[in-house]
């Protein structure tokens, strides 16, 4: 596997531990629907939040969360919008970015919640 892919794995496996240790329940990972990849869907309370998973090995060419752009944003709310009608839910919904940055061995995460739409 390309040394790029392995540390985007990484990165959505220390978002989810993160997101646990927060309280959320993940009830989907790596969720599709037509053209759109949903990185993790999990739940707080009555608060669904999609949650777009960033990692990088540096920032020199911008922070994680700038790389998402507006057609994959759109592609994200057609995504969700699919799993509530699907799965019948009745909550609120962020849509958050978790952007993971490594330096060195360690790593640096940054949860930015309602980062680019709120319905």
């Amino acid at each position: 596997m390309a040394q790029h892919n392995e540390l985007g794995k990484k990165g959505e496996q220390l978002a989810q531990d993160y997101l646990l240790k927060k309280g959320y329940d993940i009830l989907e990972r790596n969720y599709t629907y037509k053209k759109a990849e949903v990185d993790i869907i999990a739940q707080l309370k009555d608060t669904l939040a999609v949650v777009e998973v960033k990692t990088r090995s540096t920032v020199d060419f911008g922070n994680p969360q700038d790389f998402v752009k507006p057609k994959q944003i759109q592609n994200l709310v057609k995504a969700v919008d699919e799993y509530i009608n699907t799965n019948n839910l009745e909550v609120e919904v962020r849509f958050d970015i978790i952007a993971i940055v490594k330096k060195g061995d360690r790593f640096n995460i940054e949860h930015l919640e309602d980062a680019f739409y709120h319905f």
